[in-house]
């Protein structure tokens, strides 16, 4: 415990909220769900679908607003912070990295086409890791609490020869939100995690390939993208869901599968240690604490 945590409930309310992947299926809903729950949003996405771009045209850019986003560039990431400063006045509360992708033609593990690195890592990986570094800057600089919703996958918790990639990125969403729990009680960000079944998105319908058909999902039933966006908003909502917790949520279960730092106490550890010693941590987010974001 610290004087800056643990975030406790957190109401969307009056809140800023940021969503990556927000043109389209689970980011877009999320973003809607938020907005309609009285949150300033700022959606950062390549491009709009029709739906989406005429619900943003619909309401008041002080509300609700579109930046242009490349999830793969830092750069780009780091702006749709400084934009919510310029637009809002300040930095978001609530961060959710909801973009990804699905063994696509131009990067996947079978194919093998890149030379230098796999986009889909710099998607899937990089791109939630830095989000959730950027976010508890921003917190920090506002002297605010906030709670970071990452969206993995029922892969990350088991494997597939057919994807693997995919699920090795999912893994290391879910892995990144276990080792992210105790920031909720000494820095006061609150990391969490939703792992879903499949879900009826352009992730799986906007495609050129035949992956829909090979993975057999058209014989699926699949959730709708609100299954899911109204678990990250009770995830966001709601202190039951402490710093670390991943949710699996698919059609026939709900389940808790990593419970978060508050309830882990006594639990089996496979490696016992000492604590690490975390001054060093301390020391950089006190550095900024109250320091101006920049652009």
């Amino acid at each position: 415990m610290s004087k800056y945590g643990p975030v406790g409930d957190l109401p969307v309310q009056g809140k800023i909220v940021l969503v990556t992947g927000g043109g389209s299926g689970i980011g877009y809903t999320f973003a809607n769900l938020c907005h309609g729950r009285g949150a300033r949003v700022i959606v950062g996405d390549l491009k709009l679908t029709q739906e989406a771009r005429e619900y943003l045209d619909a309401n008041p850019k002080s509300e609700i607003c579109f930046e242009t986003c490349d999830v793969t560039s830092w750069k780009s990431l780091r702006n749709l912070i400084t934009t919510c400063v310029k637009v809002f006045g300040d930095v978001p509360d609530v961060y959710a990295p909801v973009a990804g992708v699905f063994d696509p033609s131009w990067s996947n593990f079978w194919d093998d086409t890149e030379t230098d690195a796999y986009k889909t890592v710099a998607i899937n990986i990089q791109h939630p890791v830095k989000l959730t570094r950027l976010a508890m800057q921003a917190l920090a600089s506002a002297n605010k609490k906030g709670v970071v919703c990452h969206v993995a996958s029922t892969a990350g918790i088991r494997g597939n020869f057919f994807a693997p990639l995919y699920s090795t990125t999912k893994h290391a969403v879910v892995g990144l939100a276990k080792s992210l729990g105790q920031a909720d009680p000494e820095f006061g960000v609150r990391i969490v995690c939703v792992l879903p079944g499949t879900v009826k998105s352009p992730l799986w319908e906007d495609r050129d390939d035949e992956v829909m058909k090979l993975t057999k999902n058209s014989e699926r039933k699949l959730m709708p993208p609100k299954t899911i966006a109204d678990m990250m908003l009770k995830m966001v909502e709601s202190k039951e869901y402490s710093g670390g917790t991943c949710v699996l949520k698919t059609i026939a279960e709900e389940r808790v599968v990593e419970e978060g730092w508050d309830k882990q106490a006594g639990k089996y550890d496979p490696s016992p240690r000492p604590d690490a010693d975390l001054s060093h941590i301390k020391e950089v987010l006190a550095a900024e604490r109250g320091r101006k974001w920049e652009a």
